[in-house]
């Protein structure tokens, strides 16, 4: 009795895509993969309340992706001005870093919307 487990267990089979795009969001709430999910199943709405524990890890996010972006360019344009096309990444390496920055933007804008949705709600309800 004592391997049995005190709580059922959900699960289910999603795309690379979806893993990705679902890894994304969880990274940016700066919650827990088993709170983030319980969360999203029961109220279908992620609220990140602007925290500094919260919201820090986001701006280290986004600086970083700016920091990448950056440094991308230049080696875009130094390919470009020295002709040495072959050093350039391919185009699924691209589309694959497209996906990704997609992926975490995409959260972090969804999970900043849920809280001025929150916020909006609270400052209404003060009027």
């Amino acid at each position: 009795m004592s391997n049995q487990h005190k709580h059922p267990t959900i699960s289910f089979r999603i795309s690379d895509a979806e893993r990705k795009q679902i890894e994304a969001r969880i990274l940016a709430s700066g919650m827990m993969k088993k709170d983030y999910f319980v969360r999203s199943c029961i109220y279908n709405r992620i609220c990140v309340v602007g925290k500094k524990e919260n919201t820090y890890p986001l701006v280290q996010t986004v600086n970083a992706l700016y920091l990448q972006l950056l440094k991308m360019q230049k080696t875009f344009t130094e390919c470009c001005e020295h002709q040495a096309l072959n050093n350039l990444p391919t185009s699924d390496e691209i589309k694959e870093l497209q996906t990704d920055y997609n992926n975490m933007l995409t959260a972090i804008i969804d999970l900043l919307d849920g809280a001025r949705y929150l916020w909006e709600g609270e400052h209404h309800e003060t009027k």
